[in-house]
């Protein structure tokens, strides 16, 4: 009996009984918990699915991906090495999902902080 372990009392982590954040279990970077409290206090809804943040959750994160890449893309063409205002402008409106999801958004050319 020297290879067997008791599995007695285990909580399938490692014995320890940690658990996970609904981000960690849903492998995002954006808190869930973050949305769950912007959605509520916006009043969206009178009643949320507890997967209802989650889902929100991962298509900012999608969005956000697919943006700061086009932006990237943009910047390096343009022979930059920073993602600034105006690649990020022209990367959204060069795209025509993205360009008719945010027509009524200006990015701001100004930096705050900097003068």
């Amino acid at each position: 009996m020297l290879g067997r372990r008791s599995r007695r009392g285990s909580s399938g982590a490692g014995g320890r009984g940690h658990t996970l954040s609904r981000t960690a279990r849903g492998e995002l970077l954006f808190s869930v918990s973050e949305v769950e409290r912007s959605l509520q206090e916006g009043q969206c809804a009178q009643r949320l699915s507890p997967s209802a943040p989650v889902f929100l959750a991962a298509v900012i994160q999608y969005l956000t991906a697919q943006i700061l890449e086009l932006a990237g893309k943009e910047a390096h063409n343009n022979g930059e090495r920073t993602i600034t205002p105006q690649p990020l402008d022209m990367a959204v409106h060069d795209n025509a999902l993205l360009s008719t999801l945010f027509d009524t958004t200006t990015v701001s050319q100004v930096v705050p902080g900097r003068d």
